[in-house]
């Protein structure tokens, strides 16, 4: 596939006048827009605009509500628990978390749950969200059913994608990731470019461990991270965010046959707020300057999390934001209908 490459304000106003034909106002398409726009422009491609069309399907068969916005159903001081009401995955984090700054700005410490909300497209934006606002940030999702219990032969827990999120003048430390060694949105590119995944994705129907992205995603049968440990903490987080925002397990989320009402949680610190200024760049320096000190195998190189993102977001900036001619091309029919 060929990649154009377009200024990101060209990217993000396109998605915006694409979302204004489905229910949006322009405020919530203009926000929306930028936050798919921003996955692609941070290198994010599996969770940005590949992900656009199949969000405009899950509206059209009445799964995300446009017009819906959470709704207040627990506010206890640093704790609030909100209903999404299945409205938009990326509008609803991205409430949440700012709700979880303000808090933590109040009080140090902030803890927003979501329940009967949508996916969040690239989870690692409300870490920046978080870090840009000077705090650290936790957040997490239950997903459907997507990989198996260890042991199992079917899907019976969701690869739960967890975010954490520290603030630091040299760069940001940001941890986005699944419970399954591959996201499912980047299977999806590596099958539709007919390419098999550099390590073992997941499994085939006899349990045999397969390279190959089109198998895993027919069976939902992704590898859990650290084998039997990724399984596990994967549970516990499902059970975490559907305890705290009172909303739904993910095989709960499985009997619908689609990813919908999920449940999220929403962490915050205030460094100010709870005295750790004074040593929480030292800290960090001091750690990532020892990291980055290791010796490595041949040309390998050694990188915290988050590390390469301003690179690449600055670099996007300047170059334009790389998308697929074919994607370009859909979304400019999308937006003369």
């Amino acid at each position: 596939m060929i990649d154009l490459q377009l200024p990101f304000e060209q990217l993000s106003k396109t998605l915006e006048q694409i979302l204004l034909n489905y229910g949006f106002t322009e405020e919530r398409a203009q926000r929306c827009a930028f936050l798919f726009a921003k996955a692609d422009l941070d290198g994010v491609r599996s969770h940005g605009v590949n992900r656009f069309f199949l969000f405009l399907d899950f509206i059209k068969k009445g799964l995300v509500y446009p017009d819906k916005e959470p709704v207040a159903l627990t506010q206890l001081g640093m704790f609030e628990r909100w209903d999404g009401q299945e409205g938009v995955g990326n509008l609803n984090a991205d409430f949440a978390m700012n709700r979880a700054i303000q808090l933590s700005k109040e009080f140090g410490i902030s803890c927003v749950t979501l329940q009967n909300t949508n996916h969040w497209m690239r989870g690692g934006n409300y870490g920046w969200q978080a870090v840009e606002a000077g705090c650290i940030g936790i957040c997490f999702t239950n997903t459907i059913p997507n990989m198996p219990a260890w042991g199992g032969s079917e899907p019976k827990i969701g690869n739960n994608p967890l975010v954490i999120a520290i603030p630091r003048e040299k760069g940001p430390v940001v941890l986005d990731m699944a419970f399954t060694q591959f996201a499912y949105g980047k299977l999806s590119i590596a099958r539709a470019k007919g390419e098999q995944m550099d390590y073992e994705a997941g499994f085939d129907k006899e349990g045999n461990l397969t390279k190959d992205p089109g198998t895993v995603i027919d069976n939902h049968l992704g590898l859990p991270i650290g084998l039997w440990k990724g399984s596990g903490l994967s549970m516990v987080l499902d059970l975490l965010a559907a305890v705290l925002s009172g909303g739904n397990a993910s095989y709960e989320i499985g009997k619908s046959g689609h990813e919908s009402a999920v449940s999220q949680v929403f962490l915050c610190f205030d460094p100010t707020k709870l005295e750790l200024t004074d040593w929480i760049e030292t800290k960090s320096d001091a750690l990532i300057g020892d990291l980055k000190s290791s010796t490595t195998f041949a040309d390998k190189s050694v990188r915290y999390p988050g590390e390469s993102t301003l690179e690449t977001r600055n670099r996007n900036l300047k170059n334009g934001v790389p998308i697929s001619e074919k994607l370009w091309d859909e979304l400019q029919n999308e937006l003369k209908k």
